[in-house]
């Protein structure tokens, strides 16, 4: 509640108690009014009331099965059948004379209503609730046999109702009784505002109000003076409690279009979840069912006939709620459809991250849209040259509707969309234009991705570009510790030939080379990881795996060679390849800064095959006694016996390799 509805209720319910004050400490304004007729009336009008509220408190409760109701019924019927008593027991109506019984009922009455108040504000558990629950018919006649009793003791005069009331009326033990009952409703009123906090209800912030007015009744039954202001002002009181709970059932009533549900915001937070779990339920089928009927071509505006039936039968609504669920079923079927296209969407948003060709991605994107709308046709078109082209291979479709397809600001193609015998809602026509964008900026990303790939691939081996690209982890600057086969080929006369030749043949012959070089280098499963001017360096199992390494490294060194000779052939004058051999471990990995990095192998094993390159003779293939060890009665070799090489203390022994069997 907003603040001025909160000090206006603060008002309403002070004032009872501020009259109250004002009467006892001022007597001589507590006029004397005797009137048995109103006061019969009043309290059998009251307590026809209150034990109308309780008859339908109770089959709300039975209806639920929920403990709460249970008990603010009994809060209704202890005061309803106390009350008519008290009305019942007017002296000189019924009775001529004054009985005990009209004395002492109300006190008693709404004490033991107090009580039950208290009770009903707490929040049992399961089981609690349903023993309670299992008990509910012998707690609704409970009232019932107390007052029979109350009223043979009354009327027969047996102790303690023998002797004949003090003008006074309230005294003693009934007036602690009193402020007993008082504080329970006060308590119990002050639980249910805290509930009130959690979920508003009319009916619920009626019933914690009326608690108070009871409480103020209970509480002036102790102070007034019998058949004065003050004595007629609890009378009031009592009326307007269950008045007030009565007239906003009503009001609950005229807007729902049925007494069902009307004390719901009453019931205990176990009972209030079963029923949301029933709503849901029961919201879900709606939706299904309007999806069904959609299906099958029947308008979400048509009535739902059998279907609203069964399930208002089923989880026990009103036409006016069937009506209103059924529009919240559209609108949450509309909504978890929205949904559904997002996430497609969100798909094409994915993909677009993905290194595939143009056509596959274009092929999944289409089959995507058609996913989000089922029953629509589609086609994307690209454009090639200047012309727009289907898959299909027919003309644009003048009855669909064209989004365009837009790439770096250019007509890239369109998505043609086409509905048979509708119209596209606006939010499917943005959902439509999303699809574009993201297939625009998808198709953008491919072509931009293909690119990169290629210029990406042409300035390393293909190898290493795969595995980061795979695991762009492995970029990071560093390096492990791998048995590798390295091939070292430099040119030998190169420096000569360079010297004697314009710079424009000496490009042409590096780039003649290597155009022959490096296919064959790749086709042996080698990663070429640098050129220096004339030389090659080339490295087997690494980045790979590759248990024969060694014999991948010598076939392709004597491929080179074999190559060479062809080029060489057809250039007479040109330099010819020597190439050197190692296998052994190295450090492998990225070498260099964060701004630039080589993937490169650096260690003794490839020093050495540099060492054995330079040994090497112009057209031949020298190695190492490792890599010899490696390819064993394979290899064809000639001994070059032990060498010594700059940078070792020791010879080195190493072979011409001539063949491989």
């Amino acid at each position: 509640m907003s603040k001025v509805k909160v000090v206006l209720w603060l008002g309403h319910v002070a004032l009872p108690a501020l009259g109250l004050w004002l009467l006892v400490s001022r007597p001589e304004l507590d006029m004397d009014y005797e009137h048995r007729g109103i006061h019969f009336w009043l309290v059998l009008a009251t307590a026809a009331i209150a034990m109308a509220l309780g008859v339908v408190l109770f089959r709300a409760a039975r209806m639920r099965g929920d403990a709460r109701l249970i008990l603010v019924s009994l809060v209704c019927q202890f005061s309803a059948g106390f009350l008519g008593l008290h009305a019942l027991t007017t002296p000189g109506v019924i009775l001529l004379t004054p009985n005990a019984g009209f004395v002492y009922s109300v006190p008693v009455g709404l004490g033991l209503g107090g009580v039950a108040a208290l009770a009903s504000s707490m929040e049992f558990g399961p089981g609690a609730a349903a023993r309670l629950h299992r008990f509910a018919w012998m707690l609704s006649v409970l009232p019932t046999l107390l007052l029979l009793a109350w009223a043979l003791v009354s009327m027969a005069q047996l102790p303690p109702l023998h002797h004949a009331p003090d003008p006074a009326e309230a005294r003693g033990p009934l007036v602690g009784l009193a402020f007993i009952g008082s504080a329970c409703y006060l308590v119990a009123a002050f639980r249910y505002g805290r509930e009130y906090l959690r979920r508003r209800g009319v009916v619920l912030l009626s019933v914690l109000t009326a608690f108070v007015l009871l409480a103020e009744a209970l509480f002036a039954v102790g102070f007034s003076r019998s058949w004065h202001t003050s004595w007629w002002e609890w009378h009031v009181l009592m009326l307007a409690a269950f008045a007030l709970i009565s007239g906003s059932a009503h009001l609950q009533f005229r807007r729902e279009g049925s007494a069902l549900g009307l004390f719901d915001s009453v019931t205990l937070r176990q009972t209030v979840s079963g029923l949301e779990r029933d709503y849901t339920h029961a919201l879900n089928e709606m939706v299904d069912a309007l999806r069904a009927r959609a299906e099958g071509g029947v308008a979400s505006t048509e009535p739902l006939g059998a279907v609203g039936a069964r399930l208002s039968k089923r989880f026990g609504l009103t036409e006016r709620q069937v009506a209103v669920l059924q529009q919240g079923a559209y609108a949450l079927g509309s909504e978890r459809e929205q949904v559904r296209r997002l996430g497609l969407l969100a798909a094409i948003g994915g993909r677009s991250n993905v290194i595939r060709g143009e056509q596959d991605l274009l092929d999944e994107v289409l089959h995507l849209i058609t996913a989000a709308f089922e029953r629509d046709r589609f086609r994307l078109g690209l454009v090639r040259g200047h012309e727009l082209i289907f898959p299909d291979g027919g003309p644009a479709n003048s009855q669909s509707l064209a989004f365009p397809l837009v790439v770096k600001g250019n007509r890239a193609g369109i998505l043609e969309a086409q509905r048979a015998g509708g119209r596209f809602t606006d939010a499917e026509l943005a959902i439509l234009r999303s699809f574009a964008d993201r297939t625009s900026v998808m198709l953008e990303n491919a072509r931009l991705y293909q690119q990169i790939d290629g210029l990406f691939r042409s300035y390393m081996s293909p190898t290493v570009a795969t595995a980061l690209i795979a695991d762009p982890s492995q970029a990071g600057l560093g390096g492990r510790i791998a048995e590798v086969s390295v091939l070292m080929a430099d040119l030998s006369g190169f420096t000569p030939f360079s010297e004697s030749s314009a710079p424009e043949a000496v490009v042409h012959m590096l780039n003649t080379y290597y155009g022959v070089i490096v296919p064959t280098i790749l086709d042996y499963g080698g990663t070429v990881v640098q050129f220096v001017g004339d030389a090659v360096m080339a490295l087997f199992n690494a980045p790979a795996h590759q248990p024969d390494h060694a014999l991948r490294a010598a076939g392709a060194g004597l491929a080179i060679q074999r190559v060479v000779t062809e080029t060489a052939m057809r250039h007479p004058g040109w330099p010819r390849f020597r190439v050197g051999i190692n296998t052994g471990p190295a450090l492998v990995g990225n070498i260099g800064a964060p701004q630039m990095r080589n993937y490169t192998a650096i260690g003794d094993t490839t020093n050495l095959a540099a060492r054995l390159e330079s040994l090497a003779e112009p057209g031949t293939v020298v190695i190492s006694s490792v890599t010899y060890a490696h390819l064993g009665s394979r290899a064809q070799v000639r001994s070059r016996g032990t060498v010594t090489v700059r940078g070792r203390s020791e010879p080195v022994t190493c072979y011409v390799l001539d063949g491989l069997w």
